[in-house]
């Protein structure tokens, strides 16, 4: 049985990773939480922003609740996502968690100074990953307050993305 959270509907969250064996680590994760989420993918910094702004294949996505945002991608990666994010004044209200490897001070300062909301090191243990995930699930779903999104449309607030 899965626990259903404060706000009452599945969770939707975006996972950008490029790492295959990551995204399934996330996936096992959250259903071993027992939260109600969706998980959705993308590869890269690309797919990421073509997702949130409703473009081609990702026409019908839902907005995100949460974005788990790696680092280190091909294309487009994470530094510049989360810079674009806070530009576009119809996506920077998005919580942003960054879930990577980096451990390096100046990465995780950099990354707070954009603007990201909570800043994870993948371990490399399971059960820790695992754990992770869970302090993440139980944080942005259970205790923080986050913003109702109207989800009875295709679109962000009534065609917000443009």
């Amino acid at each position: 049985m899965t626990e259903e959270l404060v706000r009452g509907s599945p969770a939707e969250i975006l996972l950008v990773e490029d790492n295959e064996n990551d995204v399934e680590l996330t996936r096992l994760g959250f259903k071993r939480t027992k939260l109600e989420v969706n998980l959705h993918h993308a590869k890269d910094g690309v797919e990421c922003m073509a997702f949130l702004r409703k473009q081609g294949i990702y026409a019908n996505s839902p907005v995100p609740d949460l974005i788990l945002l790696d680092l280190n991608m091909p294309r487009m990666d994470g530094r510049e996502v989360l810079i674009e994010l806070v530009a576009d004044p119809h996506l920077a209200h998005l919580p942003v968690v960054i879930l990577t490897t980096s451990a390096e001070d100046q990465e995780i300062l950099t990354m707070y100074r954009h603007r990201c909301n909570s800043y994870f090191i993948k371990p490399v243990d399971f059960d820790k990953f695992l754990h992770v995930v869970r302090l993440i699930g139980e944080y942005w779903f259970n205790g923080a307050a986050l913003p109702r999104i109207d989800r009875s449309t295709s679109r962000n607030q009534a065609d917000t993305f443009s």
